[in-house]
């Protein structure tokens, strides 16, 4: 089981209530999705549109801000699995346009980064089906809707 670290960056986070359950579950939920899990602790940073458009763009070379960034720890880490960020703005305004609550876009964001700590990534349609089938799964566990229905 992973533990996970939370680390409130920006208190418009502070809106969202039960950020510890509602990341543990999520861990939780994604886990269950996993044969061979990947050990050690997962921390979420929960931050700004600003602090992660500055990751996004010294990490991935790219503009703005994204929803969610997963930083894999590496193999030399100590008990530490790695890091995920999510950007209160773009949450929100995503949340809102597909008429979904905070809470069950912040726990799709969850699974999504901790299933790239893992290993797992969408760079084609073969991974990304295979992604998204795992975060449809753990997602139903946590009674959230299919985020990728149409």
């Amino acid at each position: 089981m992973n533990a996970v670290d939370l680390i409130v960056e920006d208190e418009a986070w502070d809106r969202l209530e039960g950020k510890a359950t509602l990341a543990e579950t999520s861990v939780a939920a994604a886990q269950c999705e996993i044969d061979d899990i990947l050990p050690g602790v997962v921390a979420i940073l929960f931050t700004s549109d600003e602090a992660v458009a500055q990751l996004n763009k010294g990490f991935r070379s790219k503009d703005g801000p994204t929803n969610v960034l997963s930083f894999p720890a590496g193999e030399h880490a100590d008990n530490h699995l790695g890091d995920i960020a999510l950007a209160w703005g773009v949450v929100e305004r995503e949340a809102a346009d597909k008429q979904i609550s905070v809470e069950d876009h912040v726990r799709h964001l969850i699974v999504h980064g901790f299933l790239h700590l893992q290993g797992y990534d969408h760079q084609n349609d073969d991974e990304a089906e295979q992604m998204e089938d795992l975060e449809r799964r753990a997602l139903a566990r946590l009674g959230v809707s299919d985020p990728y229905a149409e």
